[in-house]
């Protein structure tokens, strides 16, 4: 089934004297979709959303809203709005003259105001709200402000920046549900940018992830979790972080074999490696998450268990792996030895293999 295109980034690049902020950046944004571009500080992400916004100007490239090349077009003429990441609520001015600050800078009848206020507030239960000052708000009732005043003007694109990121730790997990349940109550095409790779996978239907001005890989959250392009990909997305081993590849028969510099561990056995031979003798980084390994008798990675935490349902054993430090997850009622030797067991389906030299993923 063919799926609309609302929002189309094409070759789009941005410069900063000698920086290049955004480096030829492509993707497209379907008509209803929640879609994310995560990365790391300064990577351009926020640049490309202000690009979109109208808010700055690309040196290469084109941006499409609904077909329509917009590129040249100044703000307020895009039909898309942006959530800052302080959500800029006026603490001085009421709740309802914060959300009808757009239309009223549009000279529009009192009357159509209040109703088209009165529709927003309802739906982002603000109703209790509109007499309050801006200033008087907490962070998830000044976040419903600023998407309000964006809603009212009806836009065919939300952007936000950010938009947890004022939030801490206690509330966070709260906004992240409210604003997941939110976006997809409001059918609205959105775009956000966001630091936390959970706040991405969590809400989005797709991501993308940037790196140094360029996008890495697009995907669900699952796929870029599941089916990471790269050892960045890999280590940026997760929580806990990937396990990661260094050594060197052996293919032979139907093992996959990996030697550090004191031992020799057998990754998969009975596994069809033939594609794997010309690589033999490389040096390469394995990477596998917490809960595709198990502690079992018959694992064939040896090691020695550091520390045993609890973690809510379940135990995390820390493990030293010739000099590498590992998480596994073990039973919660299960008994664990620290100092003592234990054999992993990983699942060769939900094994990584990532060229040490390049980070390409090989496997």
């Amino acid at each position: 089934m063919m799926r609309n295109v609302m929002v189309k980034v094409e070759n789009v690049t941005k410069r900063f004297e000698n920086v290049v902020a955004v480096d030829k950046v492509s993707f497209e944004v379907y008509k209803g979709e929640l879609f994310s571009l995560l990365g790391p500080s300064g990577c351009g992400k926020t640049t490309t959303l202000r690009i979109i916004a109208g808010l700055e100007k690309p040196d290469e490239g084109r941006v499409y809203i609904d077909g329509v090349d917009v590129t040249g077009r100044p703000a307020r003429e895009r039909e898309v709005c942006l959530v800052f990441q302080e959500y800029a609520v006026f603490p001085h001015m009421s709740v309802y003259d914060n959300i009808a600050f757009g239309l009223t800078n549009r000279k529009i009848p009192k009357a159509e105001i209040y109703e088209k206020v009165k529709e927003v507030a309802d739906l982002l239960d603000l109703t209790n709200y509109l007499s309050f000052k801006g200033g008087k708000l907490g962070l998830s009732e000044q976040q419903r402000v600023a998407i309000a005043r964006c809603l009212v003007v009806k836009p065919k694109v939300l952007l936000l920046d950010e938009p947890l990121t004022l939030a801490d730790a206690k509330i966070k997990e709260k906004m992240r549900r409210e604003l997941k349940k939110l976006l997809k109550d409001l059918e609205l095409t959105v775009i956000f940018v966001t630091h936390d790779q959970l706040e991405a996978l969590m809400i989005s239907d797709r991501v993308a992830i940037m790196r140094k001005g360029k996008i890495v890989q697009i995907g669900s959250p699952g796929e870029v979790y599941d089916n990471p392009i790269n050892l960045f990909v890999a280590t940026f997305v997760g929580s806990p972080t990937i396990n990661l081993l260094e050594g060197v590849l052996e293919v032979s028969d139907r093992e996959l074999v990996f030697k550090t510099d004191t031992r020799t561990h057998v990754l998969a056995t009975n596994i069809d490696v033939s594609r794997l031979k010309d690589l033999s003798g490389l040096e390469v980084i394995v990477g596998f998450r917490p809960e595709d390994a198990e502690i079992a008798t018959d694992g064939t990675v040896k090691g020695t268990i550091d520390i045993v935490e609890i973690s809510e349902d379940r135990k995390v054993i820390h493990v030293d792996v010739d000099n590498m430090k590992i998480r596994v997850f073990g039973d919660l009622f299960a008994s664990y030895q620290e100092g003592g030797p234990v054999n992993i067991k990983i699942n060769p389906f939900k094994l990584f293999v990532f060229d040490k030299k390049t980070g390409n993923r090989i496997l």
